[in-house]
């Protein structure tokens, strides 16, 4: 089959497009090269702010440093716990409450919903939070990271708006073969909302792996930390023992292969955001899909 031949200002509009989406995608991508680029270069060098499109004096010793941490595989795995289990009950709980919502049969549907839907403008504040997780016996507990999260209205609204587009014929047609909701749930609704709830996968997924101000207020047993909170502490600590240090007029000799503030900071960025990087390209085509859709028909 042969291809259709470009005219003059086809080929010209097809030019401008492919530029501009390639300055957009160089734009997205040098944020995180910059990071990069910074983290293995002379933490003197970086944070002079010489290091801008390549890096200089390489080394590696700002990862050795972070990944020697006491206690980072441990941290490491409470972060893979909550986020896998914590993603795993928020999508289900979402899809089938989503579900039910959309069911004029269910008692008190419209009490339920609004019940639902008004926690989204208003909060308790942060002491509430904390005294009722105290009083669960949340405190020290995983349970503290799974459960505040399973009900989350903006992810119910979005399952709830995404199977009212479906044909009610379908749910119609099982239902005459004898098929009950929990049959249509997860026959029928399930496949059919699979890229809404790989939009939701993504947005629990973030927000558990990211998370560590619930940590800080309450776990004080170690074996709960997470890997951010580990980091976060770290962070703090290194930080403000470079600053003492490169302040010393004693050490400031001393100081020009320690690691910098700055050095810190970028080093643990690149650790917590390195499984997201790795794991968004996988929900991507559902993220767009699911989004659009969710947008459009709400």
């Amino acid at each position: 089959m042969r291809k259709k031949k470009l005219t003059a200002g086809e080929l010209i509009f097809q030019i401008m497009i492919y530029t501009l989406f390639g300055l957009f995608t160089l734009s997205c991508i040098y944020p995180f090269y910059y990071l990069f680029i910074n983290t293995i270069s002379s933490n003197d060098l970086s944070a002079a702010g010489y290091i801008k499109f390549y890096p200089r004096q390489i080394h590696f010793d700002n990862y050795s440093k972070v990944l020697r941490i006491s206690g980072l595989g441990h941290a490491a795995t409470v972060s893979v716990y909550r986020t896998v289990v914590g993603t795993l009950l928020t999508v289900g709980s979402s899809a089938f409450l989503g579900y039910l919502f959309t069911k004029k049969e269910m008692w008190g549907r419209s009490i339920w919903y609004r019940s639902v839907v008004v926690t989204m403008y208003f909060s308790a504040g942060l002491i509430p939070w904390y005294i009722t997780m105290h009083n669960l016996h949340l405190t020290n507990n995983y349970l503290a990271y799974i459960l505040p999260t399973i009900i989350t209205p903006f992810n119910i609204i979005l399952v709830k708006t995404f199977v009212e587009a479906i044909p009610p014929s379908l749910e119609e047609s099982a239902s005459m073969d004898g098929a009950g909701y929990m049959r249509v749930f997860w026959s029928i609704i399930v496949p059919l909302t699979t890229p809404i709830l790989a939009t939701i996968t993504i947005f629990s997924a973030v927000n558990q792996w990211n998370s560590f101000i619930d940590t800080a207020f309450l776990m004080t047993d170690t074996k709960y930390y997470t890997l951010q909170f580990l980091l976060w502490r770290y962070l703090n600590e290194s930080s403000s023992l470079a600053a003492l240090i490169r302040n010393s007029p004693d050490m400031a000799a001393s100081a020009a292969n320690m690691q910098t503030p700055t050095s810190v900071r970028m080093t643990v960025t690149m650790i917590v955001v390195l499984p997201i990087l790795i794991v968004y390209p996988f929900f991507q085509r559902f993220f767009v899909k699911g989004i659009m859709i969710g947008a459009v028909k709400g």
